[in-house]
């Protein structure tokens, strides 16, 4: 027997947007904070308060009179999720885990000490007055903290770009060289079941490092296959967390895989799966926040998931330009994440696209890519 259950999220973005919109069917009552009064959840979710999940005061008056708490961003006040689960709230993912995956510094510790394999690292506390790099070039840098969708990620090239990196903590990361980008979104609810989606194939914006499109399944070996599953499913038993995780992976030339990031939270890399698998990722996170059984993964259609960023040179006012024309067409899919502005490569939204046939589903990447823009009324001058 399940009553309604008060669920909070710390984050009022697209990825909590979908979660509700997933949930709505379930017995829950959902609770949002953000500090932005027009984030995408504020018009679809009626307990909306505006404030900083970062404060904590507000995180722990927002999270003492709920069940769960979940989180839809790694950026949060993890002193007051230890609060809040002492005086009985569940903090799903639980805030050790948040902790160590918001810092990646911590994150690339945790692979060296449990065996996963990932590039080697260095720690910088501030890498602008580093005159000796600590890889030969071109090497990645990440700020340990408060990096998303892209920034606080830069290759480096020569000591030039060295010399004009971050100024905050950070790691350098060895480059790999990797052939293939993929990931796994794999879930662990209350009981200590555990289920992944089949990997998915990214491929990116490099100057911003973003994904342009994914397709599922991805395009490797069967081996591959489930060496990954295998991989993504013993980091989240490893971690003994609660809910759902992505695991971004490299592969380089030799078949090798490598683990780059992970991400305790719905992900870009599981859009798809709304349209495409037996169960979302969404519906996934509900049923570990519920205490529910795992719901089944298996693909229903070869899918690809295509981000509407915000092109450049355009930000204000946002127009969706060739809409019309793209659902024109049949097995497409549109996602808007209700973002009223656009900015230069800013997520605003994304399409899926399902079918039988793989060819017949990258013609209609392409169409969707050519065919709709975000822009904004007034084109902003370089």
């Amino acid at each position: 027997m399940h009553k309604y259950t008060k669920i909070g999220i710390l984050g009022g973005g697209q990825l909590g947007k979908m979660l509700i919109q997933e949930g709505i069917n379930y017995p829950i009552e959902f609770y949002v904070l953000d500090p932005d009064k027009d984030c995408p959840c504020s018009e679809i979710c009626k307990n909306f308060t505006c404030g900083s999940f970062n404060d904590f005061e507000c995180v722990v008056n927002f999270g003492k009179d709920l069940d769960v708490l979940t989180i839809e961003i790694e950026n949060v006040n993890t002193a007051a999720l230890f609060e809040l689960k002492k005086i009985g709230v569940k903090v799903f993912p639980e805030p050790q885990v948040i902790e160590l995956i918001k810092d990646k510094g911590l994150q690339k510790d945790f692979y060296k000490k449990n065996n996963f394999i990932s590039s080697e690292f260095v720690y910088l506390e501030n890498p602008s007055l580093e005159t000796n790099p600590p890889f030969a070039f071109p090497f990645f840098l990440k700020m340990r903290t408060g990096g998303y969708d892209g920034k606080g990620v830069k290759k480096i090239y020569n000591q030039k770009d060295y010399n004009h990196s971050f100024s905050v903590a950070s790691i350098a990361e060895e480059d790999i060289k990797p052939i293939k980008e993929i990931a796994v979104i794999v879930a662990r609810n209350s009981l200590g079941e555990i289920k992944s989606f089949p990997s998915v194939e990214s491929v990116f914006v490099p100057e911003v490092h973003l994904v342009d499109y994914l397709n599922c399944p991805a395009n490797i070996s069967k081996s591959k296959e489930i060496e990954a599953q295998e991989i993504a499913k013993n980091i989240i038993e490893a971690l003994e967390m609660t809910g759902i995780l992505a695991v971004e992976f490299f592969i380089d030339d030799q078949e090798n895989i490598w683990i780059n990031e992970i991400a305790p939270r719905p992900h870009n890399s599981g859009h798809q799966s709304i349209e495409a698998n037996t169960t979302s990722q969404y519906e996934q996170l509900i049923r570990c926040l519920l205490g529910l059984p795992l719901g089944d993964t298996d693909i229903l259609f070869n899918s690809a998931m295509v981000n509407l960023l915000g092109q450049e040179n355009y930000q204000g006012e946002v127009v969706y330009q060739g809409l019309e024309k793209v659902l024109s067409q049949k097995n497409i899919f549109l996602h808007l994440y209700g973002k009223k502005t656009t900015k230069p490569f800013r997520k605003m939204g994304h399409v899926t696209i399902i079918g039988n046939s793989k060819d017949e589903i990258s013609q209609k990447v392409e169409f969707v890519k050519a065919n709709l823009k975000v822009i904004s009324i007034k084109k902003v001058e370089n």
